[in-house]
């Protein structure tokens, strides 16, 4: 079995919450309130900016120079193309880049993204993926169920979100990402594998309560 195979599963009970979430399952048929959606649009937002820190660490921490050109090229796709594909998504919902760019940090996306920081300064390469997968291959889950469930009718008012999860473009960094944890984790020791997966359990867990902060509107 593979490292994230492995992983994956001892999430598992964490997942299935996440993946029958009233705010996921909302955005899936459309009946999500479009104020909790424009609340996690804001958090998301301030979330990807710190993710792009640690893709930044993780070209600092890469051993090879493909994985640095990887990182590195994923770091200039996000801040260049993801992060102006989300303004676009916040300005059909009212959000401007003004307003955007004001949001105020909530205290779990805080948690969440001073996480992903900490591994990114303080671990391994091995670590820093282990921590960004939850993240990147649930939403690929998510996006392919709620995709399979009719979440691209043009009646949804969340099918272009549901739209850029499903995408070639998505799933091929999604496994990347899982690939290079696999490639990573061989030959790694009980202690360094036991520190990998408590950073993509802990990840799963913050996910999950990102969801839950932004079906509360919590702040």
């Amino acid at each position: 079995m593979e490292l994230s195979d492995a992983l994956l599963d001892k999430a598992r009970a964490v997942r299935e919450k996440i993946f029958q979430h009233p705010f996921v399952l909302g955005i899936g048929d459309g009946t999500l309130p479009v104020e909790k959606f424009r609340f996690y649009l804001g958090q998301d937002y301030r979330y990807l900016i710190e993710y792009c820190r640690v893709f930044g660490l993780g070209v600092a921490k890469a051993e090879y120079l493909a994985d640095m050109a990887h990182l590195a090229a994923l770091l200039n796709a996000t801040l260049g193309v993801e992060m102006e594909l989300h303004r676009t998504l916040c300005a059909g919902f009212g959000i401007d880049r003004e307003a955007l760019e004001r949001t105020p940090i909530s205290a779990v996306t805080h948690a969440y993204t001073s996480h992903l920081l900490a591994v990114a300064w303080r671990g391994s390469l091995a670590e820093i993926a282990a921590s960004l997968l939850p993240c990147q291959w649930d939403y690929w889950e998510i996006g392919r169920a709620l995709a399979e469930r009719g979440g691209l009718a043009e009646s949804n008012p969340y099918r272009q979100w549901v739209g850029a999860y499903t995408s070639t473009e998505y799933r091929e960094l999604a496994e990347w990402l899982r690939g290079l944890l696999d490639r990573l984790g061989e030959g790694l020791g009980r202690s360094q594998l036991s520190r990998i997966e408590e950073v993509f359990l802990n990840s799963s867990r913050y996910e999950l309560m990102f969801w839950d902060m932004a079906w509360r509107e919590e702040m």
